[in-house]
């Protein structure tokens, strides 16, 4: 079966990029354009991994992830944050928010793909 992510990101060439990346190597995406529709969705759309743009325009990435570590659907599911902003210390703040991992844009095919596999793998485990 086939694992849902939830690519939550205000811009749509990205938004596109994750899902073409994601579906050619086997996963279902869905898309939200920013913090409340993924809230939405996730009320509907079981979800097993969170990908964050950071420089979301209603609620920045680093309150919605902590919005959604203690939302009940998604308590438990792993988000990676994603930024073009990358400044020293910013890897710091950014995991404190509770974010899984974190990876700088512009986005290595490989490198998303592998933090991918490995959180929902350490997933599958707890």
């Amino acid at each position: 079966m086939s694992k849902n992510i939830l690519v939550v990101d205000d811009d749509a060439k990205a938004r596109k990029l994750y899902r073409v990346i994601l579906e050619k190597n086997g996963y279902s995406v869905l898309e939200a354009p920013g913090t409340l529709e993924a809230i939405r969705m996730v009320k509907e759309e079981k979800v097993d991994l969170i990908i964050l743009d950071v420089q979301l325009p209603e609620i920045d990435g680093l309150a919605a992830a902590r919005i959604l570590k203690v939302y009940q659907p998604t308590k438990g599911v792993p988000i990676i944050a994603v930024t073009a902003l990358a400044m020293p210390g910013d890897r710091e703040e950014i995991l404190a928010a509770g974010v899984d991992e974190y990876l700088p844009k512009p986005i290595r095919r490989q490198e998303l793909l592998r933090a991918v596999a490995y959180l929902l793998e350490n997933e599958e485990k707890e």
